[in-house]
């Protein structure tokens, strides 16, 4: 049930934002890219939950759980980069408001999320070759329900001194670095909001960016806290949980679908969808009458 919400959520969100001209500004370019991040990471974690859950057997190939290890640790990190530029996108669009449009271009825009995938490309793999160096001694029990790069150090039977290096490098620079982004954007926007005199706009801007402190906070915390160390035990799969399945959820409604603008489109996009149903019953009717009234005649 998560797996099909998450997907019907953030692909409804990216169609909206593709289908609708209005949407085509710098947020919801952000916004398209989030939930196609999304719906990669549930991809990578849900199904072969539920396949373990249902057939009982969870085996996993030494390929087929580096491959998980690769792109689980290219998401995350490309999500965590992501997250930031958003929230530069959101001061200076708050704070910053009449040079947004020279600032934020679709060209800067398309180089900032390319390089948040390259970023997560390139960090996945140096995490995978480090992991890949360790020896693993026959059959080897994960403390998880994905492969991920403590369970996997927990499993190994070699020295893991490098890899605790690059997870603590990796935790400051990606997790920590980008989380004081999001802060400060956040910081400087809420002191701009306190400045607006009408009490309406400031509750409805304090709603909004509250509702996205909230989850970027859960994000980022149960990540950073999750990888401290190579002996987390249930806190870590307990944090994956957290960050792996219920952000994915809980992106599309805080940040998409409480949004006035794109609960028009949908609504827009949904009468059309309704009148273009209604146009082939019309048709198929009509088709069967012209059958049926040849078949008499």
């Amino acid at each position: 049930m998560a797996y099909i919400m998450v997907l019907i959520a953030n692909l409804s969100v990216f169609s909206i934002i593709q289908v609708d001209r209005q949407l085509h500004t710098p947020m919801y370019f952000f916004l398209s890219s989030l939930s196609i991040l999304d719906v990669c990471y549930s991809t990578i974690i849900l199904p072969a939950m539920v396949v373990n859950a249902i057939t009982g057997n969870r085996r996993i190939s030494y390929s087929g759980c580096f491959i998980q290890l690769y792109f689980f640790i290219c998401v995350g990190g490309t999500e965590c980069l992501l997250l930031a530029a958003m929230a530069y996108d959101r001061y200076v669009a708050i704070c910053n408001p009449l040079q947004y449009v020279l600032i934020m271009n679709k060209r800067f825009c398309s180089y900032i999320v390319a390089g948040c995938f390259l970023l997560g490309l390139i960090n996945s793999m140096f995490h995978t070759l480090m992991t890949l160096r360790l020896s693993f001694c026959g059959s080897r029990n994960i403390n998880n329900f994905l492969c991920d790069v403590l369970p996997m150090l927990e499993a190994a039977c070699s020295d893991i001194y490098s890899s605790q290096m690059l997870i603590r490098v990796d935790t400051v620079l990606l997790g920590v670095s980008t989380f004081l982004v999001v802060m400060n954007s956040y910081t400087h926007i809420i002191s701009t909001i306190l400045k607006i005199h009408s009490s309406e706009g400031r509750k409805k801007v304090f709603s909004t960016c509250s509702s996205h402190i909230i989850v970027v906070t859960i994000f980022y915390i149960t990540g950073i806290l999750s990888y401290n160390g190579p002996k987390s035990g249930k806190s870590f799969t307990v944090s994956s949980v957290l960050y792996g399945i219920l952000s994915p959820m809980l992106n599309p409604m805080i940040y998409s679908l409480r949004n006035q603008e794109v609960r028009k489109a949908f609504k827009k996009a949904m009468t059309r969808t309704q009148i273009v149903i209604r146009t082939i019953r019309l048709y198929n009717l009509n088709l069967k009458n012209v059958k049926l009234h040849a078949l008499i005649s």
